[in-house]
């Protein structure tokens, strides 16, 4: 007979499902709901530099394996951050319940405001997968949309033949090859696709040659 704790994990493995027993009642949660439940997402301070240093040094950390040269120091990530907390922009980070920093987003405006360009997302990598990304994109987009905008873009960087748009010709039938994309290194556009999110270019070459850039939408307005 297959013990509760052999049913946690299968069930943790195969749908993303925690498992557990109050009071002999089993039960099921999505995996990260405990997390979210006890974090919040709230809009940076420019006064808070504790935050903003550690806010920091998560872009460096976070975007270290794949992205190395997008903000490699402390001082280009202190430098990113200050340029989010622009006063038309939106910045909003998620910390646990003791104030600790889980993750930041922010949103760059185009287009006199019908646009918002998400850019970055970044999650504590010792967090990842719990939830706290796809919290963090859903509050994004009630920020825009409560500005009246009507789509939201990103684009998602593949430098290191993380996907199948990687070290080809996309010149050559673009759009079979963006229909048939595959993710070799947990890229990012399938997080994204999950949420809503569907690939409407690519900028060959962006980061040399070989290297595009995934470009997506969603609409919210």
């Amino acid at each position: 007979m297959a013990t509760d704790d052999m049913i946690r994990e299968y069930l943790a493995t195969l749908s993303g499902f925690e498992f557990g027993i109050i009071k002999g009642y089993k039960y099921l949660t999505p995996a990260g709901f405990a997390i979210q439940e006890k974090m919040k997402i709230t809009t940076l301070s420019p006064d808070n530099d504790d935050l903003i240093r550690h806010a920091a040094q998560l872009l460096v950390d976070a975007f270290r394996e794949h992205w190395p040269d997008a903000w490699p120091t402390l001082e280009d990530g202190l430098k990113e951050v200050h340029e989010m907390l622009e006063s038309n922009r939106i910045c909003r980070v998620s910390v646990d319940e003791n104030g600790n920093l889980l993750g930041i987003i922010g949103g760059i405006p185009s287009y006199d405001g019908f646009v918002w360009e998400l850019h970055p997302l970044a999650v504590q990598p010792s967090a990842q997968g719990q939830g706290i990304g796809r919290a963090l994109v859903q509050d994004f987009e009630e920020q825009v949309r409560a500005t009246g905008a009507l789509t939201i873009t990103l684009g998602s960087d593949d430098e290191d033949g993380m996907t199948s748009l990687a070290n080809v010709d996309l010149y050559e039938n673009l759009w079979d090859k963006v229909r048939d994309i595959r993710n070799f290194k947990n890229h990012p556009f399938e997080f994204y696709q999950k949420l809503g999110y569907v690939i409407t270019g690519v900028v060959i070459d962006a980061n040399g040659v070989g290297k595009p850039d995934i470009l997506m939408s969603k609409r919210v307005g």
